[in-house]
């Protein structure tokens, strides 16, 4: 099989190498200033981990290269103006929204969009960096260099978050894992469940919503599609074309994980739907240092980055998963005593999920 390189070295190309080496694909996660002689470009198939890059060496040898699937989407979805603009040609429910040309727009942004202002950087911006929430007595709160470069969405009164994982053949077939309901504190996300057996009419709207957006794009891959659920169904929020940290729960829950999955689309191998026999919980390490005593517990799979540990920084995450949800909630109790207070309330959260 042709090796697959993958624009960026994080955990995410980490994993993706993880998961080619039981297929015996050579994955190769390579870094913005790595030498293009130095790989086997001309022989791979080229995916990446992130949605934009600067121009280096590397880049402008990739950006002519013939086998880098998805290049000339990843501008597309990577500029929230770009991605607003797709979902709203779809015809896709999103939040209302508009671009921030200037600062004497506001009267009116507060007039049509209501009293909670949600700006977002085009471009960059993640885990809650780059965007504001702002009402009408905070708005110079915003810096001045933002208008032009940011987006503003209504703020939407939402009864919880979920997110779509899927991917798409280059035959334009797709497969699904069932939906997964996330929980964020202060932008980031911190602990993801999921269940076998979704609310069925949420999980098809949100199939057919994921299939237009991968078949308007001819999309090749995974792609994750975050929404929140509101009354009337589910509003998009944001979409990321790539393998997504709310999709991990997948490594130990499904029968194929979503970086195998990313891996079988590009490569055009068999890509039958993934099983997904029991519950999952997937909880974010951020900031924390490694605790071997989390590995006492049977149900507990640990997946350590590898990197420096600093506050607001994912360095990890912990997979549970079983049949028995009884089983689940009894790990997830022991597993609390473990780690910082500061988990406590998103673990309580994913036990009323279960």
């Amino acid at each position: 099989m042709k090796p697959v390189c993958v624009l960026g070295n994080g955990q995410l190309g980490r994993m993706l190498r993880q998961a080619g080496e039981p297929l015996g694909i050579a994955v190769y996660p390579v870094g913005l200033d790595a030498e293009p002689q130095a790989l086997p470009i001309q022989q791979s198939v080229i995916t990446a981990e992130i949605e934009r890059w600067p121009e280096t060496a590397l880049t402008r040898e990739l950006a002519k290269h013939p086998a880098f699937v998805n290049r000339d989407i990843f501008p597309i979805l990577a500029d929230r103006l770009t991605q607003k603009q797709l979902l709203d040609q779809l015809g896709l429910a999103t939040a209302p929204w508009q671009l921030l040309a200037s600062d004497d727009q506001w009267p009116q942004v507060f007039s049509t969009l209501g009293e909670l202002a949600i700006v977002k950087r085009r471009t960059g911006g993640y885990d809650g960096r780059g965007q504001w929430r702002l009402r009408v007595d905070q708005i110079q709160e915003l810096p001045q260099e933002c208008y032009g470069e940011c987006i503003v969405e209504q703020g939407i009164n939402f009864s919880g978050e979920v997110s779509l994982v899927g991917a798409r053949s280059h035959n334009g077939e797709t497969v699904f894992y069932p939906l997964t309901h996330n929980l964020h504190q202060d932008g980031i996300l911190r602990t993801s469940v999921a269940l076998p057996e979704p609310d069925a009419a949420r999980q098809q709207q949100a199939e057919q919503m994921l299939s237009a957006i991968m078949n308007k794009l001819n999309y090749v891959g995974v792609m994750a599609m975050e929404c929140f659920v509101v009354p009337e169904g589910l509003l998009i929020n944001e979409l990321a074309p790539r393998v997504h940290n709310s999709g991990h729960w997948t490594q130990n829950g499904a029968s194929i994980s979503q970086f195998e999955l990313h891996l079988r689309a590009i490569l055009d191998l068999p890509l039958p739907k993934p099983v997904v026999s029991s519950p999952s919980v997937m909880v974010n390490l951020i900031g924390t240092d490694l605790n071997l005593q989390w590995l006492q517990q049977p149900l507990v799979n640990l997946h350590w980055y590898e990197k420096e540990v600093r506050a607001g920084r994912k360095v990890g995450h912990l997979n549970l998963n079983d049949v028995d949800s009884t089983a689940l909630i009894n790990a997830l109790d022991a597993l609390v005593t473990m780690l910082p207070p500061d988990y406590a309330s998103g673990i309580e959260w994913a036990k009323e999920q279960l």
